[in-house]
């Protein structure tokens, strides 16, 4: 009976240190503030916006080349900070986009510890910027990385109107989804704040959807992206790479594959 007690005793406390620190197994801030300078970058404009919490985040820009080009809000994945999507804004600025790069609460020198309803607002800030200095809905753009999909999928879902279109690379159906996938052994029902979702808010996007996955991808697997389309009433399209993960879809041709896709379903020519 003691040896019982006592393993149920450090189960108990077990389950009690991870719903404490969940939020350290889920967000890994790099909580440098990223230079773009440093980072070989020319035309960036290092920005601001303002939460409705009062929170100021720290946005990288570029000026979209025409008044024809689509304007990007990208919204990042749980690692690292701006500066390692160095690569990612040079591919889009050699197209000719604008493109507002947000950096989330408790990132890159950012206030604050980041949480879905925390990153959410982060987002809502960015996209009011965005029509705030004067580009339509017509021309702006989310994309989504890793768990920056699960945003990106909640914000078009809340403003059905306010965007032109949503790409989502490495999309997962919801986190609660991938931590039973990850961690059998935890009640994740129980102990997960913050699920992001997407599955169930998908259906409330108007706007046309670009999924992208890796077909190796071991963290989040393509049939996330499967269920996420199939759920979405919106026009969709899968884009799929068999041969690669979850971290390199952009050397795999992402950009490319957006450029198309916007080229169909919008004003973008």
């Amino acid at each position: 009976m003691g040896l019982l007690l006592a393993a149920v005793a450090a189960a108990a406390l077990l389950l009690l240190v991870v719903f404490l620190f969940q939020h350290r197994l889920m967000y890994f801030p790099d909580r440098t503030r990223p230079d773009p300078v440093l980072a070989g970058l020319h035309g960036v404009i290092e920005g601001h916006v303002t939460t409705e919490d009062g929170l100021r985040l720290l946005t990288w820009t570029v000026p979209p080349a025409g008044d024809d080009k689509p304007v990007l809000l990208y919204l990042h994945g749980n690692g690292g900070n701006l500066l390692h999507r160095a690569p990612r804004i040079q591919c889009f600025a050699a197209l000719g986009w604008g493109v507002v790069m947000l950096e989330w609460r408790g990132y890159g020198g950012n206030r604050g510890s980041p949480s879905e309803p925390g990153l959410l607002r982060d987002a809502r800030a960015a996209l009011a910027a965005i029509a705030e200095a004067g580009i339509p809905a017509s021309r702006i753009v989310l994309w989504g990385e890793s768990l920056g999909t699960g945003i990106a999928v909640a914000l078009a879902a809340e403003r059905p109107d306010a965007v032109a279109a949503v790409l989502l690379e490495s999309p997962y159906t919801s986190m609660l989804a991938l931590a039973a996938r990850h961690y059998r052994w935890l009640p994740a029902r129980w102990l997960l704040r913050d699920r992001y979702d997407s599955l169930a808010r998908i259906g409330g996007i108007t706007a046309p959807i670009l999924i992208m996955t890796g077909g190796r991808d071991w963290l989040v697997p393509p049939s996330m992206g499967d269920a996420l389309a199939a759920a979405a009433r919106a026009p969709v399209e899968r884009w799929n790479v068999p041969e690669a993960g979850h971290n390199d879809l952009g050397a795999a041709g992402a950009v490319g594959a957006a450029a198309e896709f916007l080229g169909r379903h919008s004003r973008h020519r």
